[in-house]
């Protein structure tokens, strides 16, 4: 599903105004809509994509792009937003947060009316352009601070937070121990890794949980044995996780190799079906995946669409991920808000995307994210608080609780 989405947009916009043109129903000079949005304005909807495709996280970002463009792709063959096409120029900034800024440049010289971005580290970098520059934000990056309107007016978070899934990971392990254990947090050495760590041991002492609590960055090393060492010493029987994939595949190799009596905790970026594929069904049995967007052995109704999609291009949402359906869902959250902002009339600008999105009410996600719909307001920018969690059982992710929230 891999494609430059410029130039779908440009084909299905192309084969439309011939289809237009066939039936005598193209937009007139003077402005007649021709089923186009309010004012009759049929120009493309311009938005950025910032993308990890071969950096760091690349693993998981290829899918989540993909599912992004596979949304564009999907609305624009569908007549696009209100009968305007989506033309997004999406570029792979490697994970390197110099490109992403390069690359927000060119978006705002282009006249972007949005943006779409990737991690914590280029997120947090932007938060202050994009509140000057009045251009919403969406990113993957899950960070707590990003959801408050006070401190990032312009981005908009449509999962769980980092925090958010640590408490849920933190309550889970606090109730399957028994009450008390020693818990090891492995993450990723950058923003990204760090976001949830601090509010993970506020929240033990907050709610007087008997857990142990200790946090390792995790180096780049072919695996994780000295690493796994230091938790035992620890006396660590859970290993919460705050990185990709790969990384944490290559623990569960490791607990599995070494006998050692651990369970995983994978937050967001490594509760995935490439965990379970790259660690091998028999390393990762047992693991526990804290994951806010269902997978599609779940089978929620919101996969539908995406599913219908997908085969109709020769795939299937099993054969691309949970991450795929991620993005989907996260430029569909969007595309609702451009939707809103172009029925309230007048220009289609950041501002009025912004609005739009504090205003339009919950959007319906099939039960694919938390607890299946998200909202935002003008006092809070978090969208969701609950997250499913999982277990991996036989190679498949396993519900074992929908919509658990930090209070829940």
């Amino acid at each position: 599903m891999k494609f430059s989405t410029r130039y779908a947009a440009v084909a299905t916009m192309a084969a439309a105004a011939l289809a237009l043109s066939a039936c005598g129903g193209a937009a007139t000079e003077d402005g007649g809509d021709g089923g186009a949005g309010a004012g009759g304005d049929t120009a493309p909807i311009k938005l950025g994509i910032i993308a990890d495709r071969t950096g760091a996280t690349g693993d998981v970002g290829s899918p989540y792009n993909d599912g992004m463009l596979g949304y564009i792709d999907w609305i624009n063959a569908k007549g696009g937003i209100k009968g305007r096409q989506i033309d997004a120029d999406s570029n792979d900034y490697a994970y390197k947060v110099p490109t992403a800024e390069e690359l927000y440049k060119k978006y705002v010289n282009d006249e972007a009316v949005a943006i779409q971005g990737w991690g914590t580290g280029d997120s947090e970098a932007l938060r202050s352009k994009v509140a000057a520059d009045k251009l919403p934000f969406m990113s993957a990056s899950y960070a707590e601070p990003l959801t408050d309107p006070k401190e990032s007016p312009y981005n908009f978070v449509v999962a769980p937070t980092y925090s958010d899934q640590m408490r849920v990971a933190l309550n889970w392990i606090a109730e399957d121990a028994g009450g008390k254990a020693d818990v090891a947090v492995f993450h990723n050495d950058s923003p990204f890794g760090l976001a949830p760590v601090a509010d993970g041991q506020t929240w033990i002492s907050e709610k007087g949980l008997n857990l142990g609590y200790k946090a390792y960055p995790m180096p780049k090393t072919p695996n994780f044995v000295g690493l796994l060492t230091q938790a035992k010493s620890q006396g660590a029987k859970y290993i919460v996780i705050q990185n990709v994939s790969s990384p944490a595949a290559q623990v569960a190799k490791d607990i599995k190799a070494q006998g050692l009596d651990m369970k995983i905790v994978c937050l967001n970026w490594c509760a995935d079906e490439l965990f379970i594929k790259t660690a091998g069904a028999d390393s990762a049995e047992g693991h526990i995946l804290v994951q806010p967007f269902a997978p599609a052995s779940a089978q929620k109704p919101g996969h539908a669409v995406i599913d219908e999609y997908l085969k109709s291009k020769g795939s299937s949402l099993a054969d691309e991920g949970l991450h795929y359906a991620q993005g989907w869902y996260t430029m569909d959250i969007m595309a609702k808000g451009i939707e809103k902002a172009i029925d309230a009339g007048g220009e289609l600008t950041g501002e009025a995307i912004k609005s739009a999105l504090e205003t339009m009410g919950p959007v319906d996600t099939g039960g694919v994210v938390g607890a299946g719909t998200v909202e935002f307001s003008a006092d809070s920018h978090r969208g969701s608080t609950g997250t499913g969690i999982y277990e991996v059982k036989g190679g498949d992710m396993v519900e074992l609780a929908a919509n658990q929230t930090p209070e829940s």
